[in-house]
């Protein structure tokens, strides 16, 4: 068989090609997910009481989120069942255990 010789002109055309820039896209954050029913709300509710016990003061929702450790949307559906209840309080923008 015969080979085939490359000529100068052919490499240098290969050098000269751009090479592709690979662009790596942020990955979004991923929200969280809420399971909406009885047992996780009374749950969620559960972790909003315990954090607003533990601060003995007055707190915002994403105060109370992060000294619960959760979401804010898991937050509101702990506020909602406490509120249902009467178990809270409002001031100033800020939530307290009635």
């Amino acid at each position: 068989m015969a080979e085939k010789k490359t000529t100068k002109k052919a490499v240098a055309v290969k050098a000269e090609e751009p090479k592709k820039a690979t662009v790596k896209k942020a990955a979004a954050p991923k929200k969280a997910v809420v399971a909406v029913n009885a047992e996780n709300a009374g749950f969620k509710a559960g972790d909003v009481y315990q954090a607003l016990a533990a601060a003995g003061k007055a707190l915002t929702v994403k105060e109370i989120a992060k000294a619960a450790k959760i979401s804010e949307e898991e937050t509101l559906l702990g506020l909602g069942w406490l509120f249902k209840e009467g178990k809270l309080a409002t001031a100033d923008e800020k939530i307290t255990l009635a």
